[in-house]
């Protein structure tokens, strides 16, 4: 008797904790709550954190992230305005804002991972589309990502889903156009390089140029003016000479006959004056030896 009260009160006591487990639920900071019941929410989503209550085994409790989730989404190929394939790499932040719609649609962060690789890449893929290739890499990006957060959230609350920020990691060339890009880039650079050397050439040809005519120019004014002071100099030795001439024309002539003689007979020079006269008059009574 005793045995089987004990084994009674047992079964009651297990009976009550098994009811308390599944009557309770606790509810973290970082966590909310929806209570189905028979696959239908019975009450608004629960964001209050602390200990709450349900009807065991007929409702149960699902929870979804409070927090900011990252989606890192695979790299996929668009098509740009200039007709340029890209392969995008491209990562968002989102969290759950109604726990409800959530629930109702996507079910799960899986369900809700599927719907927003479809949703992010429809917009991404429509947003660069109207850009080049340029503008895509330049630094306007940051537009076309906020262009593409407000057009994404749009689509996601239907899910009761907001995203925080949509970013592009990267964005390359698909492996099979890079090397005929790299080609066409080489190409250009080489004509860029040879119309930078053209130009040069030219401007070093027009810098000569003006160096051999400023040098010509210096060369005449240098001439012209020697020609002037020598012409000046000849001027002042022929009114030098004048007045010498004028003082004494007797001694002039004697030293100017002299320094022609020393000019007409050099040092290893013999002359022979039969009769020392007119030219050679002034040799006359001088030693017949004498040169």
């Amino acid at each position: 008797m005793n045995k089987n009260l004990s084994l009674g009160l047992s079964l009651v006591g297990v009976a009550i904790l098994v009811l308390m487990t599944q009557s309770v639920y606790t509810v973290a900071q970082w966590r909310q709550a929806l209570v189905v019941q028979l696959g239908k929410p019975v009450e608004p989503a629960i964001s209050e954190p602390g200990l709450h209550f349900k009807i065991p085994f007929l409702q149960e409790v699902h929870f979804f992230d409070r927090r900011l989730l990252d989606f890192d989404q695979e790299p996929q190929e668009i098509l740009s305005a200039d007709k340029k394939n890209l392969k995008v790499d491209s990562y968002s932040r989102w969290r759950i804002v109604d726990p409800l719609k959530f629930f109702q649609t996507v079910r799960d962060e899986n369900g809700a991972a599927d719907r927003l690789n479809d949703i992010i890449y429809s917009n991404i893929r429509e947003v660069l589309g109207q850009f080049t290739m340029m503008e895509i890499v330049s630094a306007s990006r940051s537009d076309l990502t906020q262009r593409i957060r407000e057009q994404t959230n749009v689509q996601a609350n239907k899910y009761g889903i907001e995203i925080i920020d949509v970013r592009i990691k990267r964005t390359d060339l698909p492996a099979e156009n890079s090397k005929a890009v790299f080609r066409r880039m080489q190409t250009e650079r080489e004509r860029q390089a040879k119309q930078y050397r053209a130009q040069g050439e030219e401007e070093a040809v027009k810098i000569r140029s003006k160096a051999v005519r400023e040098r010509e120019i210096l060369l005449a004014d240098a001439y012209k003016s020697a020609q002037e002071i020598r012409g000046e100099g000849d001027a002042e030795a022929t009114k030098v000479y004048a007045d010498a001439y004028q003082s004494d024309p007797r001694f002039y002539q004697f030293t100017r006959t002299l320094e022609a003689y020393s000019k007409s007979m050099g040092k290893d020079t013999t002359t022979v004056v039969l009769e020392p006269s007119g030219f050679f008059r002034y040799l006359q009574g001088m030693n017949p030896s004498g040169r």
